[in-house]
């Protein structure tokens, strides 16, 4: 098959859907690798690495799209600048793209409906089950450890004050209180990372599971107040709340809110759109200097005010909605992202097409649009298909 491998166009995005690593992967296995001049120089690979492994190198994105059988993707297809129209519309009927499409999340919904007219098949990587035979396919749990250590950093470069506990000439500054809501693999790594730099972290999960993970971690718990009958799913994951379970959520958490200099958001159902467990009141309270990074923004954001794909001081509250924070560590998650997509294709493709088995678990979960229509349920529900 011919696989494309166009540039990122995100602002600031410095990933490329392929390592030279991977892309020899898939010429070894007998396809066809249309690399777009210059797509990895941001993650630190250069044209002639990927000329090396056996890529060809195509000067123009267009042509990439016009000839693949598979567009490969970290991030949502845009609308594209340079040649005045979406990456949708340079996609044609049939084709595979595989990436990050966030299907159920609100700013998301015209591009999946234009994705469905266009008649391509969309597989979203964030759907992939957490499922042992599915670990070496998900890119979402490797960008997570990125965006869990890195969105770390972001708030301590924020933030109006030390991070860790400081004696002085002049007297003692007391350390940061950090709380992570949603202790998944990103909440785990936020924790540890905050906990490397000298924080008292706090943890807040409804998964009791989950909270015991972050308890050893050193974290003090919050009690979310949330049944466990209600708070977990198949699979272990977070269910969606009532809303009436929500509010006491929120009221939980109102408690110890004002008290943090930190928050980092990263609370998420899978399919779904990001519970809003921080309201503007809530933020309203907090100390003016202190940050919220809401690495949930892909799926709508557990703020209820985050900016969705920017940096915002608002009620004097530094608000991280920056989408991309794996980026940031361009080398190290191109890397890690490469291995779950190169792993991903080889597990579709057999005898030289795209097999999806709607009778297979992880195909089931990543299809997002085939024959015209949006099959996938969390986007169905968010936009009241169903």
């Amino acid at each position: 098959m011919i696989i494309g491998v166009p540039k990122e166009i995100m602002h600031d995005e410095a990933r490329v859907a392929a390592s030279p690593e991977a892309v020899a992967k898939y010429v070894a296995d007998g396809h066809t690798v249309l690399f777009e001049a210059n797509a990895g120089e941001g993650a630190f690979y250069h044209d002639e690495d990927y000329r090396e492994a056996g890529a060809e190198i195509i000067k123009s994105a267009k042509e990439i799209y016009d000839r693949s059988d598979i567009i490969i993707k970290v991030k949502e297809p845009l609308f594209n600048e340079e040649f005045g129209m979406h990456e949708i519309d340079m996609m044609h009927k049939g084709q595979y793209l595989i990436t990050f499409i966030h299907p159920a999340s609100p700013v998301n919904h015209d591009m999946v409906r234009k994705m469905a007219a266009q008649g391509v098949i969309g597989l979203t990587l964030d759907g992939v089950p957490r499922i042992s035979r599915a670990q070496n396919l998900d890119a979402l749990t490797s960008m997570s450890t990125c965006a869990g250590y890195k969105g770390i950093l972001m708030a301590a470069n924020d933030l109006a004050s030390f991070f860790p506990q400081m004696f002085t000439a002049v007297g003692p500054i007391r350390p940061a209180n950090v709380l992570v809501i949603g202790v998944g693999v990103a909440g785990l790594q936020a924790l540890a990372t905050a906990r490397r730099l000298g924080a008292v972290t706090y943890a807040a999960d409804i998964r009791p599971a989950a909270a015991e993970q972050a308890k050893s971690l050193g974290a003090k718990v919050v009690d979310t107040g949330v049944p466990e009958a209600l708070a977990v799913g198949e699979g272990g994951y977070a269910q969606h709340l009532p809303e009436a379970e929500l509010l006491k959520e929120r009221e939980r958490l109102a408690e110890v809110v004002k008290d943090m200099d930190v928050i980092f958001c990263s609370a998420l159902v899978p399919g779904k759109i990001a519970p809003v467990v921080i309201t503007e009141e809530m933020v309203k309270s907090m100390k003016r200097g202190s940050v919220i990074v809401d690495i949930a923004i892909d799926q709508g954001g557990n703020c209820a005010i985050t900016p969705a794909g920017s940096r915002e001081v608002k009620h004097g509250v530094t608000l991280e909605g920056i989408k991309n924070i794996p980026g940031m560590l361009p080398q190290s998650s191109t890397w890690m992202f490469s291995q779950n997509m190169y792993n991903l294709v080889k597990y579709l493709v057999k005898d030289e097409q795209v097999v999806l088995d709607m009778n297979d678990e992880i195909c089931r979960s990543i299809l997002v649009t085939q024959d015209g229509e949006i099959v996938h349920k969390g986007a169905r529900e968010a936009m009241g298909m169903d």
